[in-house]
């Protein structure tokens, strides 16, 4: 595929938000996206985590048509129906309490971090503080933002909310140390695995460490699912596959197949938190969110989809490892199921253009890290054909004297 040649599209009134590629997408249908140029790329990105299903599902978008026709929102000064079903089901999924539904992985985290904080009120702690952890990524809101791990983020918006504290990632001494010293702390929130921090996996001991002591101490382990959930990992929760369960999951992405939605499940000690007036949402729990929900929960359950991101993920990371093993430059591939980052030595964002000119969706995170997080559809034919794409690319980068 020969790179694009035409400028992007100028968007003079869109905010500079965002160091756009020039491409423009116009269609998709399974792991597969076209631009309006009529080019055709293989999905390895997924919308950051969000395309469960992939692209013009054929049971989804029916499901979606007719909620549409029947009711896109209403105040939450009524019962949603909806909402219930969804809820019933992620309790289910969980084994945990209740729910609270949003519009987006931030207000899901700014909701758990408003239940820890009245936790701590109503334990008559005055000034509550949450373990939060380096590289961790939760959010761009200040709270949220001040919770993220990530100095680059949270230039130009200081002063940061206080009461955070933070520790580094799989360091079991240093929450004993916190467990010590911290007599304000309430609760310890962490990503299973961090997503923009770079693919990296709380261990499964760790993790069980972590339990154990919210457990002595009384503190709610809040557990970010947001990129991690959904079935990404090959179980419905990542921190499932410790044997654990939170007290607090913010979910969203992967949760609506692309339509906007967040929520946060609640357990025991923390389902009880937020009376009505503490909390709310104009477009939260919205039908046609709800119906996204109820709908990709169903076909990823009648289609086996947390089975096969299992072992098509394990597929993928075993042939990238395969074709990078002995690859000078190359740290690292780590990740489980269909959430994998390759790790080099050196910033390569210019792999992101390289990948997207041979026709592939990637994206790269913590300036060095490859991510990979494709529609739970992926077949081992597309991921054969990602490894195909991607790893000459990396060889090619890593020959080239470093910028």
């Amino acid at each position: 595929m020969n790179a694009p040649e035409k400028a992007p599209v100028p968007m003079p009134h869109v905010m500079n938000t965002y160091g756009r590629l020039p491409i423009a997408l116009s269609h998709g249908r399974g792991c597969w996206v076209w631009d309006t140029e009529g080019r055709k790329y293989l999905d390895g990105l997924g919308g950051i985590a969000v395309n469960t299903l992939g692209h013009a599902h054929p049971k989804l978008v029916p499901a979606l048509q007719d909620q549409v026709a029947r009711l896109i929102h209403c105040s939450n000064y009524y019962q949603v129906p909806l909402q219930e079903q969804l809820a019933a089901k992620l309790v289910e999924l969980s084994g945990m309490s209740n729910v609270f539904f949003c519009n987006s992985g931030l207000e899901a985290n700014e909701a758990a971090l408003k239940i820890a904080r009245k936790y701590g009120h109503e334990k008559g702690i005055e000034s509550p503080e949450i373990v939060v952890y380096e590289k961790a990524f939760h959010g761009r809101s200040i709270a949220t933002l001040s919770a993220t791990g990530n100095a680059k983020v949270q230039k130009g918006f200081e002063p940061l909310v206080p009461g955070f504290v933070r520790v580094p990632l799989n360091d079991a001494a240093a929450i004993e140390e916190v467990a010590r010293t911290r007599p304000n702390v309430v609760a310890v929130f962490l990503e299973t695995i961090q997503g923009e921090g770079g693919i990296n996996p709380a261990r499964a001991e760790y993790l069980q460490a972590v339990r154990r002591i919210c457990d002595e101490r009384g503190w709610l382990l809040m557990i970010d699912e947001v990129q991690c959930g959904i079935g990404r990992t090959g179980k419905w929760f990542a921190h499932q596959w410790a044997g654990i369960v939170p007290d607090v999951m913010p979910l969203a992405k992967g949760l609506g197949s692309g339509v906007p939605i967040g929520a946060v499940v609640a357990g025991p000690k923390a389902a009880d938190v937020f009376q009505p007036g503490n909390h709310g949402t104009t477009f939260g729990g919205n039908p046609l969110a709800m119906r996204a929900g109820v709908e990709t929960l169903r076909i990823m359950e009648e289609d086996g989809l947390v089975e096969n991101a299992a072992r098509v993920g394990a597929a993928l990371k075993a042939g990238l490892q395969r074709e990078l093993a002995g690859v000078a430059g190359v740290t690292e591939v780590r990740g489980q199921g269909l959430m994998i980052g390759i790790e080099l030595d050196r910033p390569c964002g210019v792999l992101l253009g390289r990948a997207a000119e041979a026709g592939l969706l990637v994206s790269v995170t913590a300036d060095k890290v490859i991510r990979l997080v494709p529609p739970l559809i992926l077949s081992e034919d597309e991921a054969n054909q990602i490894v195909a794409i991607l790893c000459p690319l990396i060889k090619q980068f890593l020959s080239e004297p470093a910028a």
